[in-house]
């Protein structure tokens, strides 16, 4: 599908940092599509975005050597990342240069462009879910007016306490992709399948 209104300037928040605690190994390098889950991930949000703020934690000297040189990456180090996702995601949000941004899950590698865009046309000062009230789905669009609310919370804070603060609107789209992040042995699986 051709995107025809992709912004110039549009940051995309990626939280790499985590232990893979339920995969049982590390699962961001794990082989898929002859690349791995991360460059899939990486690759849709730079279908749409200008630019991704990998963020990471867990063997962060790996995604540094890797993803360095890697155009339109920019990786930094949380070096809190054992307290959990939000104190990366609050890290992330540091370096943003935009004012419209998205938060994407790096285990999520079947997103598809069409998901940013629709996202992206339904933009304002709230947040935008792909999915619904009763699964929201990722990735996620927000305004620039969380920005200081999420990094000047505090690190036993929540995303999802700071966003509902606020208006936000769900968009219903139809993909099962918006909610499969590859967490389990069972999920990478699936995955592979659909290779």
């Amino acid at each position: 599908m051709k995107i025809l209104t992709r912004p110039d300037r549009l940051d995309c928040v990626m939280p790499a940092a985590g232990l893979s605690t339920r995969m049982g190994r590390w699962k961001l390098m794990l082989p898929y599509q002859q690349k791995t889950i991360l460059d899939a991930s990486i690759e849709n949000a730079l279908s749409f975005c200008s630019r991704v703020i990998l963020v990471a934690g867990h063997r962060a000297d790996e995604l540094i050597n890797k993803y360095q040189s890697y155009k339109g990456v920019k990786v930094v180090v949380n070096p809190h990342f054992e307290s959990g996702m939000f104190s990366s995601i609050q890290q992330g949000v540091s370096w943003l240069e935009t004012s419209h941004f998205f938060i994407a899950h790096a285990d999520m590698p079947c997103v598809s462009p069409h998901v940013y865009y629709q996202s992206w046309l339904n933009r304002g000062d709230y947040t935008v879910f792909p999915g619904t009230i009763a699964r929201s789905g990722h990735p996620v669009l927000l305004p620039e007016s969380l920005k200081q609310p999420i990094a000047e919370a505090s690190i036993n804070d929540s995303m999802k306490a700071i966003i509902f603060r606020r208006s936000v609107k769900y968009l219903n789209l139809n993909s099962e992709a918006i909610y499969f992040d590859v967490d389990t042995p069972e999920a990478y699986s699936q995955l592979c399948e659909q290779e």
